[in-house]
């Protein structure tokens, strides 16, 4: 693990030298993302179910999993001073996300541990004050819509800030240079 701190840095400092192209990338996935983000939330707005809710957070999951995979494959050219390409993105996310977990689980973990926390601490205290805690822990319960718009644009700015860091970790490790696992 002891290489995991200086990657996470160089996907840091990285990300702040092509932070243009890197929030653009992120930009367009959390855009794109966000139609069925809202769609999902919509299609349970007043259940109380929380089995409802779980099948809500599932399909956010992996619809959130497709746009992390999409921006991996788009900023696959920025450690060499490239542009970020949206074409074949996808394709490229998935062979670079799979060839980075196959070498250092433990860094990418890290990765998704530290945007998680960002994001947690971009959106939770909104959402909560927004919705309650109640509603963002379980089912949305029919919330005013000026609370659900809260919650929703905390959502977009978390994804739209964390989105391109994961992916450049991704990027790094899935390199020859970044770590392997032992």
């Amino acid at each position: 693990m002891r290489a995991t701190g200086p990657l996470l840095r160089a996907a840091l400092a990285l990300l702040g030298r092509r932070a243009g192209a890197a929030y653009a990338a992120a930009g367009l996935a959390t855009a794109v993302n966000t139609v069925p983000d809202v769609l999902r939330q919509l299609a349970v707005w007043t259940s109380p179910s929380q089995s409802a809710a779980v099948v809500v957070d599932v399909i956010g999951f992996l619809t959130g999993l497709v746009a992390q995979v999409w921006v991996v494959g788009a900023l696959a050219a920025l450690p060499d001073g490239g542009p970020w390409r949206a074409a074949g993105a996808l394709r490229r996310g998935v062979r670079l996300a799979v060839a980075s977990v196959r070498r250092a689980p433990g860094a990418v973990l890290a990765g998704v541990v530290v945007g998680g926390a960002v994001s947690a601490l971009v959106t939770l205290p909104a959402s909560v004050a927004a919705l309650g805690w109640r509603s963002v822990l379980g089912p949305l319960g029919d919330p005013p819509v000026g609370a659900f718009a809260v919650a929703a644009v905390s959502d977009v700015v978390a994804s739209a800030l964390t989105l391109p860091y994961l992916a450049l970790v991704v990027v790094l490790v899935a390199r020859a240079g970044g770590p392997r696992r032992a």
